[in-house]
């Protein structure tokens, strides 16, 4: 009954202000100013319903479980333009000038739903508050979109201040219609304060988590979003084949992105912390600092499918280079990670990263039975950090740094080792088998099956591979690999190479290393001057503030393998089960080995020939 009477309470206040709206009439403005703008106390305020904070922060606490988006915003619903309400004013320049003041009671932030936005050329759209400390914006034509609508970032306090300049010409061609105000009843995000066991993203090895410091890109990738200008949750930017830096987005189905409501997305980057504050600590249980200001606004819904929780959309505008944000990579393959780490904005708030070491399961959603139906992955319990509500829709990140699945649910918590769940990207790939329910027709636009995708940079960067990635020698021959520098984005500075840690003398040729634009260029590593043993190490490559790194592994023996022989079933036993198992005594100096199985004695009609073992 609340909702059905703060409706009727809208539509009887707006009714009793405004007359029937059209999108414009500069043609129906106040009468021309000589010079410049009136003072802000003579543009009208339109007051927005009552809103009953604490009984909507309740009602949260009681709808809040896994798979439910949370909400920290009531939308209200107005019918607002530059024809009905506000101030038109001329400037001395001639520009025309329109203004609006916007206050609701009581809210924590404002944001505002416009259903119909077209700005002319020389135009632009400014929202602030009233003391002007905080600004956003401007929105100028490049913002007009086919979708014809602007939804926008929030803005703290309880009034707004709606202002467009467009040039006297330019004025009929201005389109304007204010649909929806929207209410902040919670701190975006804050329901409660995420929990002090998160990890900050900015923690770093001198804080004593040198962990994070090795997913610097993949924390680049992950926004906190908003949709419809009240339901928040976290997403990620994705790569595809084509390594187009299209904006591709992914977050969960449950947050409610549809094809309907895809242009009220807003995405909010290096929304994080500016320090470390220590996991356990007060600190880290209280309000954070970090910044709302860097920001995307509006998408086109491209995919989405429910058995793998998964929306995928694109963003109607390109990012902000100044932003520094990463385009994850992926990993299409069915395989379990041996250790994952999940980057989140949980309950809405400051960026946090949590660490699981050991390996994730297939289950169904919620379900521990291995493979259930295997649409989801485990994370059985976090070892360093949790989620939180807010944090759905947030990627996981197997060992080799690729996305493998977007958080749908589960009861991980601080001060619990319940597990969490993720909808499985292998699950997503395929989907229902058509563009619209999976990921493949968007994310490998070649259709050049590759399943296996790396992150990139939105500015010039490079990658760096080796081949092979492990070999055996035996002392003192040397080991050679071929090292290769692929430019990304126009690329084409010296790749300065060094190898890190491995067991002798490592040289290069050549070195450095400039890769073309767009292409690659190789040098061989030779490694000579090491003993016996197994080693792992790692390739560096440095050009300028950028450093990429690749691990390759050395296996080294000072002599021949010894022989080997067959334990069970013993040679030439009978009655052997059709599937048996076949042990043997390990070889000295041996790595891996051969399988022969034959139908006669002397191995002339050999049936099972298997390497690798």
């Amino acid at each position: 009954m609340r909702r059905r009477l703060v409706a009727f309470l809208v539509l009887a206040l707006l009714s009793s202000l405004s007359a029937p709206s059209a999108l414009l009439a500069a043609t129906s403005a106040a009468r021309p100013q000589p010079s410049g703008p009136a003072p802000l106390d003579r543009v009208p305020v339109i007051a927005m319903p009552p809103v009953d904070n604490a009984a909507l922060v309740r009602e949260e606490v009681q709808r809040a479980g896994p798979g439910v988006a949370p909400r920290f915003a009531l939308p209200i619903p107005v019918d607002l333009s530059p024809a009905n309400s506000g101030r038109w004013e001329t400037l001395a320049d001639g520009t025309r000038l329109w203004r609006l003041r916007l206050r609701s009671a009581g809210a924590l932030s404002l944001n505002l739903g416009f259903d119909r936005y077209v700005m002319p050329d020389g135009g632009q759209l400014l929202l602030y508050t009233p003391d002007g400390s905080a600004v956003r914006g401007p929105f100028t034509a490049a913002d007009n979109e086919a979708h014809g609508q602007l939804w926008t970032p929030l803005l703290e306090g309880e009034e707004i201040v709606v202002e467009v300049r467009v040039p006297a010409e330019a004025a009929p061609k201005l389109e304007l219609h204010l649909a929806s105000v929207n209410h902040g009843f919670l701190p975006f995000g804050q329901l409660p304060t995420s929990g002090a066991c998160n990890v900050d993203v900015v923690c770093g090895a001198a804080d004593g988590y040198p962990q994070v410091d090795a997913w610097r890109d993949q924390i680049r990738a992950v926004a906190a979003i908003s949709t419809g200008g009240s339901i928040f949750c976290t997403g990620f930017l994705v790569n595809n084949t084509a390594q187009d830096l299209k904006p591709y987005f992914m977050t969960a189905r449950h947050c409610g992105v549809s094809s309907s409501n895809a242009p009220s997305l807003v995405t909010y980057w290096n929304y994080q912390n500016s320090f470390c504050r220590p996991p356990g600590s007060p600190a880290s249980g209280a309000p954070g600092n970090g910044s709302l200001s860097q920001f995307n606004t509006g998408s086109y819904w491209r995919a989405g499918y429910s058995p793998s929780d998964f929306t995928l959309v694109e963003l109607d505008d390109p990012i902000n280079p100044a932003y520094n944000v990463h385009w994850a990579g992926w990993d299409a393959t069915p395989a379990d990670a041996t250790s994952a780490v999940g980057i989140h904005h949980p309950n809405g708030e400051e960026k946090r990263i949590s660490f699981e070491n050991q390996p994730t399961t297939t289950t169904s959603y919620l379900g521990t039975s291995v493979p259930g139906d295997g649409t989801h992955v485990r994370v059985i319990d976090w070892d360093l950090g949790t989620t939180e509500p807010g944090s759905s829709g947030s990627p996981l990140f197997n060992q080799d740094r690729r996305v493998i699945g977007q958080l749908h649910g589960g009861y991980a918590a601080c001060g619990n080792d319940d597990s969490d769940w993720y909808g499985r990207f292998s699950v997503s790939w395929n989907g229902g088998g058509t563009p619209s329910t999976r990921l493949k027709d968007w994310l490998d636009p070649l259709n050049s099956g590759v399943l296996v995708l790396d992150g990139r940079d939105q500015s010039p960067d490079f990658t760096l591979t080796a081949s092979p990635t492990a070999q055996d020698v035996c002392v003192p021959a040397n080991a050679q690999y071929t090292v290769t520098v692929t430019s990304r984005t126009g690329f084409a500075d010296p790749v300065t190479l060094s190898a890190s840690g491995n067991p002798g003398t490592a040289s290069f040729s050549p070195n450095p290393v400039t890769p073309p634009p767009n292409g690659s260029a190789n040098s061989t590593l030779t490694v000579s001057g090491f003993g016996p043993g197994a080693f792992t190490f790692a390739v560096v490559g440095t050009a300028g503030s950028l450093t990429r790194q690749t691990d390759v592994t050395l296996r080294a023996y000072s002599a021949a393998p010894g022989s080997v022989s067959l334990l069970s079933p013993a040679d030439g036993s009978v009655g052997v089960a059709m599937a048996p198992t076949l042990s043997w005594s390990a070889a000295a100096q041996a790595a891996t080995y051969q399988l022969q199985v034959a139908t006669d004695p002397g191995f002339a009609n050999v049936v099972i020939n298997q390497s690798g073992l």
